[in-house]
């Protein structure tokens, strides 16, 4: 069985002209909520996410982390739908463009279909044009719900 903080499980780079190299890797479940609280200054994320994946400028230097798994919400825990539950960055640019994007080629490996995020638990400011730029669109707005953002693939079976 595979484990979710396996080192061989992702290994994803992204590189542009104006930025230095961000790698994108599993990371341990409690060094990704001890920076997630640092970064956020408010409760850790959960503990019993399925996907955490880190960004690093270099080696030992995260500078985010995003944590994925099961919906929060029964309405969307259809067995084929994954759910961010945190996504904390620094101030490195594209650090959350490529956890998003990280994380989604994760989930799909997984057998996923379709990946959400419900801006009220990633980070108010911002974040939305992150989740655009990586995929994301945004689903009508329920009763009583922040705005969730989702990305699919198009056909496939789990």
């Amino acid at each position: 069985m595979e484990h979710r903080n396996d080192p061989n499980t992702a290994r994803y780079g992204l590189t542009t002209a104006e930025h230095p190299h961000l790698y994108v890797k599993p990371v341990r479940i409690q060094t990704a909520r001890a920076f997630a609280a640092w970064i956020q200054h408010s409760p850790a994320a959960l503990a019993d996410a399925e996907i955490v994946l880190g960004v690093e400028t270099g080696p030992g230097t995260l500078t985010g982390v995003v944590f994925a798994g099961s919906p929060v919400s029964w309405r969307h825990d259809d067995g084929h739908t994954a759910e961010i539950t945190c996504l904390a960055t620094g101030s490195t640019p594209d650090a959350d463009a490529a956890l998003l994007d990280a994380v989604w080629q994760v989930a799909r490996g997984r057998g996923y279909q379709r990946l959400i995020a419900d801006t009220r638990l990633i980070r108010p400011g911002g974040e939305g044009s992150a989740l655009h730029t990586a995929g994301f669109r945004p689903l009508p707005v329920q009763r009583g719900s922040g705005a969730v953002w989702e990305i699919r693939t198009a056909g496939g079976g789990r």
